[in-house]
Formats: C-alpha cells, structure tokens, sequence
C-alpha cells in the first residue's frame, strides 16, 4: 500500500524547504512542528544522514473535523511532510497521505481524508510547477 504522496524537485534542500512552508502556507496549513531528522540522528546515534526535515503541517478545520469523526485520529495529526536531500541540486518532498487514515478509521473520514489530500497534493503540484521553473 502507498502511504504518502511525493514530488522530486531539481531544487538545492534550502530552497525546496522553504518553498514547502510556502506551498503549504498557501493551501492553508501552518507548521506545529519541526524535527531536523539528521541533527537528531546526529546527536543520538551519532550517524549521518542527508539533511532533512519533517514539518508537522495542520490545518485546523480538518484537524477539528476529523477528531469530531474520531477522537483517537489526534493520534496521527498532525499532517507530517518531510523534505529529503538528495544530492546538491535534487530534494524529495513527500507527505503522509491522507487516504491512509481511511484505514485507520474507516469511511466516516472520508471527507476529511479527501479534502486533506486534495490540499496537500495541491501544495506539492505547486512545488513541482515551481522545480520547472528553475
């Protein structure tokens, strides 16, 4: 089973982070959380890995809507979307698809699920249309 939604942008890590929180920004989700996953790999396994970052993205009117369907769904929230390096000039950007969570919970989500998936696929197709235009 897919479980996330991904574009591959011929874009430096920097600069496809910052273009996530804005794609993001513009389908209406904001950051909760941030975790620098290779600082911490550093710090705590002393390994290295390629830079990358999971940005907890949420939107508060699905996120409401879905613990109102499910109170447990808080568990999974909120939308994590990581942004990989995988070379200098190439960055992965992936989310955790929402029609996942229909596993989950089942289809009293499914409307939550869709609208969450429509909006993130809407921010990653606006970074792939932005990597064309590098």
């Amino acid at each position: 089973m897919e479980y996330t939604i991904s574009r591959t942008l011929r874009m430096p890590y920097d600069d496809a982070v910052a273009a996530t929180r804005d794609a993001l920004s513009d389908e209406g989700f904001g950051i909760l959380t941030e975790i620098d996953l290779a600082a911490t790999m550093k710090a705590k396994l002393d390994v290295d890995l390629p830079p990358q970052v999971i940005l907890g993205a949420c939107r508060p009117a699905l996120a409401h809507a879905a613990i109102q369907v499910d109170p447990s769904i808080a568990a999974v929230l909120p939308c994590n979307v990581v942004v990989r390096s995988v070379d200098a000039a190439t960055t992965v950007v992936e989310a955790f698809d929402p029609d996942a969570m229909m596993g989950l919970a089942g289809g009293a989500l499914e409307s939550v699920a869709t609208d969450a998936k429509h909006r993130l696929t809407s921010a990653l197709d606006a970074l792939a249309a932005l990597d064309k235009e590098h």
